[in-house]
């Protein structure tokens, strides 16, 4: 049986932690800051974890990683 592909944006945008949860940047903290409140800001700027219905489609994409 062959490799399979790693999907290429996936692995760019995400990354696994040790007890398998996938983890992801928030989106939103690019442009149009003075919008955003303080806090806002401070809880984007944390790592993200992706739902676990989400995370069994990702761990398909990335299989070796």
């Amino acid at each position: 049986m062959g490799k399979i592909k790693t999907h290429s944006a996936s692995k760019k945008r995400f990354s696994f932690t040790a007890t398998g949860k996938v983890k992801m940047n928030h989106s939103g903290r690019r442009h149009k800051l003075g919008l955003k409140t303080p806090k806002r800001k401070r809880i984007l700027r944390k790592a993200g974890y992706v739902a676990s219905g989400n995370a069994a489609h990702l761990k398909k994409m990335m299989p070796y990683d």
